[in-house]
């Protein structure tokens, strides 16, 4: 222990979780800390978390690393939105896209557009990013350049900002796809050539002291090992957390049902096919099927509830989904836990990743639960008193985020208008958290704004929910009264420029493929 605090670090787990916090506290804390990783070599990245949210930008740019450097080692694509195809009915899709609502005369685009927009589809009267997906383009030129002046001013941005703190000022243009455990696998490299130190080994026992914190690990291959913060990246076995520290799991599951998976990796001339930009989520009959492009491949599986479907069904409406290139790919059948961890921080222990927390993968929010796991914790790193405080600061904070993407997701079932199977019919009904209640009673009369969506920071501004309430089509919705009786010139111009613009990008911009192609060569 040093004299400012806890200068030994030692994180239990690889994977995504683990590397990428490895990554970060060396970026953050250079040589004045030592961080040891221990991982075994008989445990695999679970391989469903190829996806992530526009704030991702900013963990890359804390290591200081350009796309150029770490995209093609990892099998990188962008990621414009998700599509949800067949949520509503079948045939039918509307894209949830990175790109910030505008307002006309003090009420947001879509209201003006439930009074009288242009078209059906409020995802491309509203957004520029539903036209550029439509027609599979990136949102760079071929020399880098972004889009367009807008989304280049948000990069111009003084860096240095957590992910809460950015949140309502801008929106970045996308996301990202990537083959995650490439992404391990470079930012393991990344990490150890910056010193820290790499342990391939078993950990066969975790050893409290008397106070009931960890004193040490024990491995199959190098003994006892001792650090002053133990960070658990241990996947949904929690090994140190939930079995050593006996922290209890709150489970989401009468929220969210889906508590399995089977997933795929399919290798795919995207050359000849294109490479989507953006990540797709089918509806099916006991759950959803997620399609992520990356260049070479693609990666695909079926998130289903076990009461609905078994492993065999799901395994052969995936196949079927997927055509015949999938019929030699070895699937992965995953049992997901669904929920959070009572506390993230116990003692001298910080789960992060899969131990701390998940919700099924609808809205790619678990790289995303890492990255914010990470900044809170160099946000609230312990001091040599290990003030209880900030530990408390640090659960709090977990927690919300948590909690807020359960809501939302939950909004996504409820408000989804198929009803075609007993999985869908009881979607509408599920309970959810008696504030989200309320809140959907509220956005019958009025849609989600800053003052009427979950409280605390959790990643989703409040046009999200307007987007999943408006193309999921379940709802009643209605725009305000006073816009019905406002003159909607202004708001008719809006639409024309949103469509102007889109049609602009569509012919200027090359195709997702070519962009990676180019960056490639």
């Amino acid at each position: 222990m040093g004299a400012q605090g806890p200068d030994q670090v030692v994180i239990v787990g690889g994977g995504t979780a683990g590397w990428m916090t490895a990554s970060y506290l060396k970026a953050a804390f250079e040589d004045r800390i030592s961080i040891t990783l221990v991982e075994s070599g008989k445990i695999g990245t679970i391989g469903v978390g190829e996806a992530t949210f526009s704030d991702i930008r900013h963990f890359f740019e804390f290591l200081n690393l350009r796309e150029e450097d770490w995209m093609p080692a990892c099998n990188a694509t962008y990621k414009l939105a998700v599509r949800f195809q067949d949520w509503r009915r079948p045939g039918h899709h509307f894209y949830h896209p990175f790109e910030q609502l505008r307002s006309v005369n003090g009420f947001p685009l879509t209201d003006w557009w439930l009074n009288g927009g242009p078209g059906e589809r409020f995802d491309q009267d509203c957004f520029v990013m539903a036209s550029l997906c439509d027609a599979g383009r990136s949102p760079r030129y071929l020399d880098g350049t972004l889009l367009d002046q807008e989304a280049r001013a948000v990069t111009d941005e003084p860096s240095g900002l957590t992910m809460s703190e950015h949140q309502g000022k801008t929106q970045f243009p996308y996301a990202y796809h990537f083959e995650a455990a490439l992404l391990a696998k470079y930012l393991a490299a990344y990490a150890v050539d910056r010193g820290v130190r790499h342990i391939v080994d078993e950990v066969q026992d975790v050893r409290l002291d008397s106070r009931g914190w960890i004193d040490h690990i024990v491995t199959k291959e190098h003994g006892e090992i001792r650090g002053d913060l133990y960070i658990d990246c241990t996947g949904f076995r929690g090994v140190l957390l939930n079995k050593a520290l006996e922290v209890p799991f709150m489970s989401y599951q009468d929220t969210l049902p889906n508590d399995s998976a089977v997933a795929l990796q399919v290798p795919l001339d995207m050359k000849k096919l294109g490479v989507r930009p953006y990540t797709t989520a089918t509806a099916q009959r006991a759950g959803w099927i997620w399609t992520i492009p990356l260049f070479g491949r693609i990666g695909t599986g079926y998130v289903y509830a076990k009461d609905y479907c078994t492993p065999e069904e799901a395994e052969r409406t995936l196949r079927e989904f997927v055509g015949p290139e999938a019929e030699s790919v070895e699937a992965n059948h995953i049992r997901m836990r669904i929920g959070r961890s009572a506390q993230s921080w116990k003692n001298n222990c910080v789960a992060v990743g899969l131990s701390s927390g998940f919700v099924e993968p609808l809205e790619s929010t678990g790289i995303f639960f890492i990255h914010h796991a990470i900044e809170q914790l160099v946000k609230y790193f312990p001091a040599a008193d290990w003030n209880p405080k900030t530990r408390d600061m640090y659960n709090a904070a977990v927690a919300h985020v948590m909690d807020g993407v359960r809501e939302f997701l939950a909004v996504h079932y409820r408000s989804a208008a198929r009803d075609d199977t007993q999985y869908w019919k009881d979607a509408k009904t599920r309970p959810v958290p008696d504030a989200l209640e309320e809140r959907l009673e509220r956005w019958k009369a009025q849609l989600p704004d800053s003052e009427n969506i979950f409280p605390y920071y959790h990643g989703l501004p409040p046009y999200s929910y307007m987007c999943i309430l408006l193309g999921m089509g379940g709802i009643p919705l209605r725009s305000s009264p006073a816009v019905g009786l406002s003159d909607d010139t202004a708001a008719q111009k809006e639409f024309q420029a949103i469509r102007g613009k889109a049609q602009h990008l569509v012919d200027a911009l090359p195709t997702h493929y070519d962009y990676f192609a180019e960056m490639r060569s």
